[in-house]
């Protein structure tokens, strides 16, 4: 099976990247780093393809917030919390925002419908999100395409003491999630703060 796979990353692998990408799994770009560190593929292709996957991708939440806002409020209520501190971060930080949401856990799909939402411009989100998209494509690919040889050798090993490696992945996953959890509650406290002193300021 393994084998298989490999086999179809070699076959098929800009398609792969490409829709892999449009989820924005870096995983998929780790491995079109590899694979271009090999010879198996090219290194600015893959950047591009990757790019191009991980707008498209941003492009389709994008307009499912302009088009169908009744249909986000509808289906993703107990997401409300997360379009709310994301509407936050884009009237704080503006179109850096678009730059930062491919790091936020939790927030890469919330934070384009949201934007989408707004009256924000269609183009001007474009063209960030297609230069966003290749720079993280670039991030995400170089250093998987210069440190090839060391990250096989590193997933032959998890491979052979998976024992090992299962919890410390694990743990590190569950780390990223415990910060960006503070980081949430941080931010719809100080959301809730300022509307509390906005709302007392009104008062007579």
């Amino acid at each position: 099976m393994e084998e298989l796979f490999i086999g179809w990353l070699k076959e098929y692998g800009y398609v792969i990247l490409f829709l892999w990408s449009i989820l924005e799994g870096e995983m998929g770009l780790i491995m079109g780093g590899i694979l271009s560190h090999t010879g198996d593929m090219q290194y600015f292709m893959t950047v591009f393809v990757a790019g191009l996957g991980g707008f498209t991708g941003d492009q389709f939440y994008f307009y499912i917030g302009r088009f169908n806002k009744g249909f986000i409020q509808r289906k993703l209520h107990n997401q409300r919390r997360k379009f709310a501190i994301a509407h936050l971060l884009l009237k704080k930080y503006g179109w850096p925002i678009i730059f930062l949401q491919r790091y936020m856990y939790g927030f890469r799909t919330v934070i384009p419908m949201s934007i989408g939402i707004t009256k924000y411009s269609g183009k001007k989100f474009a063209l960030i999100n297609l230069l966003s998209a290749w720079v993280w494509a670039a991030i995400t690919v170089t250093p998987a395409y210069y440190f090839g040889n060391e990250i096989l050798v590193l997933l032959a090993y998890a491979k052979d003491h998976w024992y090992f490696a299962l919890p410390l992945a694990g743990g590190f996953a569950y780390g990223i999630y415990r910060y960006f959890s503070q980081v949430e509650k941080m931010l719809l406290e100080k959301r809730g703060n300022r509307l509390q002193n906005n709302l007392s300021a009104k008062q007579p």
